[in-house]
């Protein structure tokens, strides 16, 4: 990571360049080698130490904080604890992203068309998620015959119908398969 060093009213001792190499470094590796690059300016305004620090990250991500104090310890650590807070935010943002990725789908071709076989890196399998349950309030539950429900399930768009069986008194369900027959569930 590159590390830019500014001084406004002031010289930039060594001791005071090691202790900011050592705040920044702890940024550094709580991102995971993920910060470009960190810009720090330092302002003496008679007795007010003020730190100001911009850490880039990959991403176009841009950390700031800014300190202040009687001293170049305690402004250097208000700014880096703030900077450092965010970083965790982010990170936690990526890490986010990464578990609830979707997994792509490969398309097929279509039927004609010369396909090419490519090898793909093994992906971590991933449990589906479980279908949500949306309940409907009222359901009518008419009785009918069976040529009658079925005589519903074909004239309307409905998948399934359930009703009461007119014969038996029970409750049926009929329903189209999926290859356009319909099928029968009765209680036993």
């Amino acid at each position: 990571m590159q590390l830019d060093i500014t001084g406004r009213h002031l010289e930039i001792t060594p001791a005071l360049r090691q202790l900011i190499e050592r705040r920044v470094a702890r940024i550094e590796r709580l991102l995971n080698d993920s910060a470009v690059s960190a810009n720090v300016v330092l302002t003496l305004e008679k007795y007010r130490h003020r730190v100001e620090i911009v850490v880039r990250a990959r991403g176009d991500h841009a950390l700031s904080g800014m300190g202040e104090g009687n001293g170049w310890t305690l402004a250097i650590r208000q700014a880096t604890e703030k900077v450092e807070a965010q970083a965790k935010r982010l990170k936690s943002k990526w890490a986010e992203r990464k578990r609830s990725a979707p997994r792509r789908r490969v398309p097929t071709a279509a039927a004609g068309t010369s396909t090419r076989r490519t090898t793909a890196a093994p992906t971590e399998v991933t449990e589906p998620a479980a279908p949500r349950v949306i309940r409907r309030s009222r359901y009518p539950v008419k009785a009918m015959t069976l040529d009658d429900a079925a005589g519903q399930v074909e004239g309307t768009t409905e998948a399934f119908v359930v009703f009461r069986n007119a014969d038996s008194d029970a409750i049926s369900i009929i329903y189209r398969r999926r290859d356009g027959n319909l099928g029968l569930i009765e209680p036993d």
